[in-house]
């Protein structure tokens, strides 16, 4: 069953990008709270049937500064994975959309087409919507956890000055970074290798893509593209 994409009331809203909301998205600080975990499979978890195209595309990637492993995507819905769909969205070609309530992120193509992602929400994900623009974007790069969070969990302290890249890396192999205007809105959209996460309500982070989604993504948006983020 192929899943709706965006409701005709999502696409009209009135997208203003409210200070209240930038500055609660400052306070709530857009980065995980624990490094990229290990993927952990649960007792009997749902198990889906994998095609040979979704194999290919969530196959290991040992060509990376890092090497990857194949994602579990049997552990995936398929709805979840990445596919071309039509843009119902109403945003122009090149626009990134990041719907929140259905947990799906769109890179709108030309001839009226997107390419949808699955996607795992974090709580600091919630904490704005509006229009801004991907200011510029990053391979393989260093987290660096704010003051606030280290007071509030001390066991960071060892990345204060940055953790390094690689695959426990708390962004993953990419992260696209949100301004609004020349204000950094700390929102992120970057990698996780939690397969479960995706589809998900998660924990911590902004939005989450597998490694093999948030790649593609990265190779297809160019700086300065514009994003609209629903709530």
């Amino acid at each position: 069953m192929t899943p709706s994409v965006l409701t005709p009331s999502l696409t009209r809203r009135q997208l203003l990008a409210g200070g209240a909301s930038l500055a609660a998205l400052a306070l709530a600080g857009c980065t995980p709270t624990t490094p990229n975990p290990r993927i952990v499979v649960p007792a009997g978890p749902i198990t889906y049937e994998v095609t040979p195209e979704a194999l290919a595309m969530y196959g290991p990637l040992p060509d990376e500064q890092f090497p990857i492993p194949a994602a579990r995507v049997e552990l995936l819905n398929p709805i979840y994975r990445r596919q071309e769909v039509a843009n119902e969205t109403g945003e122009a070609p090149g626009t990134i959309i990041v719907d929140t309530a259905n947990r799906f992120l769109y890179w709108t193509l030309p001839n009226g087409r997107a390419m949808r992602y699955g996607v795992g929400i974090g709580r600091a994900g919630f904490a704005w919507e509006g229009r801004a623009h991907m200011a510029y974007k990053r391979k393989w790069p260093v987290w660096t956890p704010p003051s606030d969070m280290i007071l509030r969990q001390p066991e960071l302290e060892v990345y204060r000055h940055g953790q390094p890249p690689g695959l426990e890396n708390a962004l993953g192999p990419r992260a696209l970074y949100i301004h609004q205007g020349n204000t950094d809105t700390l929102y992120r959209i970057h990698g996780n290798m939690d397969v479960l996460s995706i589809g998900q309500a998660v924990s911590s982070g902004c939005v989450r893509l597998l490694f093999q989604d948030v790649i593609d993504l990265y190779e297809r948006v160019p700086s300065g593209a514009p994003i609209v983020v629903l709530q």
